[in-house]
C-alpha cells in the first residue's frame, strides 16, 4: 500500500500483509495471567455509584450524561438508549487517545444500550490527578507496574461493564465492547479477564508487542514512551505487563479486528501481533490505512459498520 505522505519514515515499516500475519507475540512473564486475574478480582470488590442526567432525544437515541465512580475518582461520558426499543443488549465504546467530545450515533445496533466512557484523565474525565495530553498521559506511573495509568484505564472499562449490568440486568449476559486505537488497546488488555464481555471489536489497536513498539518510529503516543525508554530502560519491566499482544493469548471471547496496512501513529506490526495471538474466534477486516485520510476511507467505514452490525447482532450467542 503506497500513500503520498510527509512522514520521515515508512508507515508500512516494510511489512506486507503476509509479513504482518506472521508477527508473533512476545513470551508472557510467568505471572502475567495471575497478575491480571488478581487485579480484576480486586476491581470487582468495588461497587460503582452512577449518576444519570437526561439530555433529550437525538438521532433516535435517548441521550444521557453519565458519571460513575471508578478506582481513582469519577468517570464521565454518555449513555445512549434507542428511543423506541427495549434494551436487550449493551456495548461499551472506547475512544482513541484524542479523547471524545460526543457519542457516536451512527453505529446502528438495535435494542442496544451504548455507554461511551471517557477514560481517566481524558476529555470529560479530565482531572488534576492525571495529565490530559497523550504524550504525558501515556507516561503517567510508567515506572511502577502497579501505578501505570493504563491499568487504571482497564479498571475504568471493567467498572463500565459493572454499571451496564446494574442499569440493564436483562442485558447482563449480552454485553460487548468496541474500541479504537487507545481504546482498542485497553480493551484487548481488559477482555481476557472479564467473562462478562461476550465479544469485542478492536479498530487499529495499540499497545501490541511493546518491545517492537519501542523500535518503530511513530508520530503517536509511543514516541514519548520511546524517548523515555532511551534513558529509563527499566520501563520494559512495566510495559511487558501492558502488552495487548501478550494478553491476546489468554482471550476466550470472539473478536472482530479492523487493522491497517499503513499507519503512522499505531505501527501495523503491533496491531497484527494482537490479532495473530488472539486465542479465540476472530475475524479480520483490512483497512488501507489508520490514523490517515485516504480516498476510499468513507466506503471502508461503511463496510466496517455493516460487519459490526452483524457481529454484535450475535451478542446473545457466545462461544
Amino acid at each position: 500500500m503506497h500513500f503520498e505522505h510527509n512522514f520521515p519514515y515508512d508507515p508500512c515499516y516494510g511489512y506486507g500483509i503476509e509479513d504482518l500475519l506472521g508477527v508473533a507475540a512476545p513470551k508472557p512473564p510467568d505471572d502475567f495471567a495471575a497478575y491480571w486475574q488478581a487485579r480484576y478480582r480486586q476491581t470487582m470488590t468495588f461497587e460503582p455509584q452512577y449518576t444519570l442526567s437526561d439530555c433529550g432525544v437525538f438521532n433516535g437515541y435517548q441521550t444521557f450524561d453519565i458519571g460513575y465512580t471508578s478506582t481513582a475518582g469519577m468517570i464521565n461520558g454518555w449513555l445512549l438508549i434507542p428511543a423506541d426499543q427495549l434494551v436487550c443488549k449493551a456495548v461499551v465504546v472506547g475512544h482513541g487517545y484524542g479523547g471524545r467530545e460526543q457519542p457516536d450515533y451512527h453505529l446502528g445496533l438495535p435494542e442496544t444500550a451504548l455507554l461511551f466512557p471517557c477514560f481517566r484523565g481524558l476529555s470529560r474525565s479530565r482531572s488534576p490527578q492525571f495529565p490530559e495530553q497523550p504524550n504525558q498521559h501515556v507516561l503517567h506511573g510508567i515506572d511502577q507496574r502497579d501505578d501505570y495509568i493504563l491499568g487504571g484505564c482497564v479498571e475504568d472499562l471493567w467498572l463500565a461493564i459493572s454499571v451496564l449490568a446494574l442499569l440493564y440486568p436483562q442485558a447482563a449476559e449480552s454485553i460487548g465492547y468496541m474500541g479504537i486505537s487507545f481504546g482498542a488497546g485497553i480493551g484487548a488488555l481488559a477482555l481476557p479477564w472479564d467473562e462478562r464481555i461476550k465479544r469485542a471489536h478492536f479498530n487499529v489497536p495499540t499497545f501490541g508487542h511493546q518491545a517492537l513498539r519501542m523500535m518503530l518510529p511513530t508520530s503517536g503516543s509511543a514516541d514519548s514512551v520511546q524517548r523515555y525508554f532511551k534513558t529509563h530502560h527499566h520501563v520494559l519491566e512495566t510495559l511487558v505487563y501492558y502488552d495487548a499482544a501478550i494478553a491476546a493469548g489468554f482471550a476466550r471471547q470472539a473478536a472482530h479486528f479492523a487493522l491497517a496496512l499503513f499507519d503512522p501513529v499505531v505501527a501495523p506490526p503491533g496491531q497484527f501481533a494482537i490479532y495473530n495471538n488472539w486465542a479465540a474466534e476472530k475475524a479480520l477486516f483490512i483497512l488501507e490505512a489508520g490514523h490517515f485520510s485516504y480516498r476510499w476511507q468513507a466506503l471502508q467505514e461503511q463496510q466496517l459498520i455493516a460487519e459490526l452490525q452483524e457481529f454484535f447482532g450475535d451478542l446473545h450467542h457466545t462461544l
